[in-house]
């Protein structure tokens, strides 16, 4: 068991590509991606879904969006805050209130742009209706 992971359930707002938003729960603390594929979200784009590091954060294809940043503490993930890249799923820790987009990956490493809607997440509204 991840000593990362404790029993306090937390709420995630997931919001897919074509803009369907699905509400989750999962363990606080619990690793993002392995939430994300229990739930039948993949963070992969369709030819990673097979070919894929398997959460170790070296194939870099497991890239969301979070709506609120998230303090890097794994090397790509610094990288990708400096330079505007998703983050990895596989290194990101579940919190309460979590909110994440899931990116269409065509392909990958689409930067934050201005006018780019897929650069951040919507805001949690709090109309989850569990």
């Amino acid at each position: 068991m991840n000593s990362n992971v404790t029993d306090a359930e937390a709420r995630i707002t997931v919001e897919t590509p074509d803009g369907e938003r699905r509400h989750l729960t999962a363990d606080e603390g619990a690793v993002l991606r392995d939430v994300l594929l229990a739930a039948g979200l993949s963070p992969h784009g369709r030819y990673a879904r097979r070919v894929n590091c398997g959460g170790r954060g070296l194939c870099a294809t497991c890239g969301v969006r979070p709506a609120d940043p998230v303090e890097p503490d794994h090397w790509h993930d610094d990288l990708a805050d400096r330079f505007g890249y998703p983050r990895l799923s596989c290194q990101l820790r579940v919190r309460d209130g979590m909110a994440v987009r899931l990116l269409d990956k065509r392909v990958w490493g689409s930067r934050v742009g201005g006018d780019d809607p897929t650069a951040a997440p919507p805001p949690t509204d709090g109309d989850d209706p569990e």
